[in-house]
C-alpha cells in the first residue's frame, strides 16, 4: 500500500527537523554580523533566540536592547535593559541607554531614576547629565534641572535649545538672575527671537520691574505681531500697572487674532467693571467663562454685577465657583455674605464674613513669619 502524499510529507519533515534545528541555532556572531550591516530587526530576532536559550545571558539582553531602540522600539528596548541590569546591574552604559530608552517615551521621572544611577557611575558622562537635565525639566521639576543643566550648558556654549532650556528652568524654578544672564546670552546670538524676549519679560516683571518688562513684551510684538499670547502678555503688563487703555489695546489686539481668547475677554469684561460699565463688563465675562473656566476673577465679577443688579439666582453659583477656584482668597466670601444679607439669610452671611475675618488673619500671620527678624542686640560701633 502506497504512502498518502501527508504521509510522506510528514516523515520528510521529521527526517529534516534536526538539520533545520541546527540551522536555526544562530549565535551572538549572527547578530554582531547583522548589526554590521544595520539590519536591526534580523539582529533582534537573534537575541531573542539567543535569550531564549540562555535566559540568564546580561550582555544579550542589553544588546537586544541596543537593537529594539534602533528600531524605536524604546518601550521594549527599556524592558531588555532592565532584565540586563536585574542579572548584572554592573554591566557599563545600560543605565544610560535605559534612561534614554525611556526619555524618547517621554517617561521623565523613570528616565531620571535610570540617569542617576549612570551618572554615579561615570560623573564625567556630559551625556548622563545633560539627560538628567533635560529629564527633569520634562518632569517639571525644574529646580534640579537648572543645576545639571547648567553644567550641560556650560560645556556647549552654542547650543541655544540646551540654553533656552536652562533659562526656562532658571525662570519657572524662581532662580531669577540666572534666567535673565541665559535669556541675555540668548538675545545677544538672535535679538530676534520674540519666544526669548517674553521669557524675559516674565523674568523681569517677577523682579518688579514691570516698565523693563513692557519693553520686552513690546519688542516681542514688533518682532512678531501674530505670536500667540503676546498681545495677551503686554496687556496683562498694562493691567497690572493699572495703565486700563493700553491694556484695552493690547486685549483687542489679541482678540482680532483669536475672537475667543478667554483671558483677553475676562481682563476686558474686568477693566468695563472698573470703570463702572457693568453692563459693557457683563457679555465679556460671560463669553470668557465659557471658553475658560478656571477664571476665578471673571466669575468673581460677574458675581459683582449680579448682585449689582440684584439677580441674586445668578450671583450665588458664580461667587461660589470663584470661591472652589481659590478657597483661601476672602473676596469672594465677603462678596457672598454680601447677598446672604441682601437675601436675609443671616446665619449663612454670619458664616461668611467669619470665614472672611480669619482668611485675613491667616494672611497677616503669614506675611509677618516672612519678614526678616531683626535683632535686638546692638550691633558694635567703629567707635567704642
Amino acid at each position: 500500500m502506497l504512502m498518502s502524499k501527508g504521509s510522506l510529507l510528514l516523515i520528510t519533515a521529521a527526517l529534516l527537523a534536526p538539520a533545520i534545528a541546527v540551522a536555526q541555532s544562530p549565535t551572538p556572531a549572527d547578530a554582531l554580523a547583522l548589526e554590521q550591516q544595520q539590519k536591526w530587526a534580523d539582529a533582534a530576532q537573534v537575541w531573542k533566540i539567543v535569550t531564549h536559550r540562555n535566559p540568564n545571558d546580561a550582555a544579550a539582553f542589553a544588546s537586544l536592547g541596543v537593537d529594539l531602540a534602533k528600531e524605536q522600539k524604546y518601550d521594549e528596548a527599556a524592558s531588555a535593559y532592565r532584565t540586563a541590569l536585574r542579572l548584572n546591574p554592573k554591566l557599563p552604559g545600560i543605565e544610560l541607554n535605559l534612561g534614554l530608552a525611556e526619555f524618547k517615551q517621554g517617561h521623565f521621572s523613570a528616565a531620571a531614576a535610570a540617569l542617576r544611577s549612570a551618572l554615579a557611575a561615570d560623573p564625567s558622562s556630559l551625556q548622563a547629565r545633560t539627560l538628567l537635565g533635560m529629564s527633569y525639566y520634562g518632569a517639571k521639576k525644574f529646580d534640579l534641572a537648572s543645576q545639571y543643566l547648567e553644567l550641560a550648558a556650560k560645556a556647549d556654549p552654542d547650543n541655544a535649545e540646551l540654553h533656552q532650556m536652562l533659562a526656562q528652568s532658571c525662570l519657572w524654578a524662581k532662580k531669577t538672575n540666572c534666567a535673565l544672564d541665559e535669556f541675555r546670552v540668548l538675545l545677544q546670538k538672535n535679538p530676534e527671537s520674540a519666544s526669548t524676549h517674553i521669557l524675559m519679560g516674565q523674568a523681569l516683571d517677577s523682579l518688579g520691574r514691570r516698565p523693563e518688562a513692557i519693553a520686552e513684551f513690546e519688542a516681542a510684538a514688533r518682532i512678531s505681531p501674530s505670536e500667540p499670547n503676546v498681545h495677551f502678555g503686554l496687556g496683562y503688563l498694562h493691567w497690572e500697572s493699572q495703565q486700563y487703555d493700553e491694556a484695552r489695546k493690547e486685549f483687542e489686539e489679541e482678540l482680532a487674532r483669536d475672537a475667543n481668547h478667554a483671558q483677553s475677554l475676562a481682563y476686558l469684561g474686568d477693566i468695563e467693571w472698573k470703570n463702572n460699565h457693568p453692563d459693557a463688563a457683563l457679555p465679556l465675562l460671560q463669553r470668557a467663562i465659557r471658553e475658560g473656566r478656571d477664571l476665578r476673577f471673571a466669575y468673581l465679577d460677574l458675581g459683582a454685577i449680579y448682585l449689582l443688579q440684584k439677580n441674586y439666582k445668578e450671583a450665588e453659583p458664580a461667587f461660589l465657583q470663584a470661591i472652589k477656584l481659590e478657597p483661601s482668597q476672602p473676596d469672594a466670601h465677603y462678596q457672598l455674605g454680601r447677598l446672604y444679607q441682601a437675601l436675609g439669610k443671616k446665619e449663612e452671611a454670619q458664616v461668611e464674613l467669619k470665614k472672611v475675618r480669619e482668611l485675613q488673619k491667616k494672611a497677616d500671620e503669614n506675611a509677618a513669619a516672612k519678614k526678616p527678624v531683626t535683632s535686638s542686640v546692638a550691633k558694635p560701633t567703629d567707635n567704642p
